[in-house]
């Protein structure tokens, strides 16, 4: 076994022993039951536990790599870094509700090598790693062959980091298009299903790494056309995303000005 299929082995195990975790400390459906760090920004105990159990677990498996947090920042240095979002969907995770995962991918520069996603209420496990195809649930995925704007389904993202007019200008080009429009409150997930070929593409004007550092290799594996992401100021700042089927990318990327690689 070599060190990248080592490392995904490890990460799939943590990340779905992440995922119960995080179960365990879903709330019931109702209210959101959480903080707020910011406009529609959500934070619950389970994000900083889920958190620090990975934190901990990678530095014992892997003390020579870097570690990321959404919430705790760069703990650790090292030529490859892991990059964890605990829990994306928080939103939906404080309201008790399904569509939330746990994000573990691992970069090195500019260079998304691998990348598990663990949606435990749903019982879905995405994962690749550089080179060796994208599965869900240890089955092989692929993006969609659609080609027709007219009969896809495509998700935005909305960011409070971007304009609402640009957002809505975004979705009106999209349904104009006549394409359905979806918007699931997980950013990682909707990617995962750009891969697994359930939509045919996800956009957002702006997104943080630790949502995507996981999809990008997904993605990647499972033959999907994707903007820069990992380029200018991605690994610090955030971009923008578009990641969708081949046969329709160079429309959406005419609709929303997000480049293609």
């Amino acid at each position: 076994m070599n060190a990248l299929d080592r490392r995904l082995d490890v990460a799939t195990r943590l990340a779905q022993q992440a995922g119960q975790l995080a179960l365990s400390l879903r709330p019931p459906p109702g209210a959101p039951v959480a903080s707020l760090k910011g406009a529609q920004d959500w934070l619950t105990e389970a994000d900083g536990r889920v958190e620090a159990f990975l934190s901990e677990e990678l530095a014992r498996a892997f003390p020579e790599d870097g570690f990321q947090g959404e919430e705790t920042g760069s703990g650790r240095a090292g030529r490859l870094r892991w990059v964890v979002d605990p829990i994306d969907g928080t939103s939906n995770f404080a309201r008790g509700t399904p569509r939330f995962c746990v994000s573990l991918g691992l970069v090195e520069e500019r260079t998304a090598l691998l990348g598990v996603l663990v949606a435990p209420a749903l019982g879905e496990t995405f994962a690749a790693r550089q080179g060796g195809g994208a599965t869900l649930n240890g089955a092989p995925i692929r993006v969609a062959s659609t080609t027709d704007l007219a009969r896809g389904a495509v998700e935005c993202g909305w960011s409070p980091r971007r304009p609402n007019a640009a957002y809505f200008q975004l979705v009106q080009g999209v349904m104009g298009a006549g394409a359905m429009l979806r918007a699931g409150g997980s950013g990682a997930l909707g990617l995962a299903d750009v891969a697994a070929g359930r939509i045919d593409a996800y956009m957002e004007l702006h997104i943080n790494l630790w949502d995507v550092a996981a999809a990008l290799a997904i993605l990647a594996e499972a033959g999907a056309r994707l903007s820069p992401f990992l380029e200018g100021d991605g690994l610090v700042a955030g971009n923008p995303i578009l990641a969708a089927a081949p046969g329709v990318a160079e429309a959406l990327s005419a609709i929303s000005g997000i480049g293609l690689a």
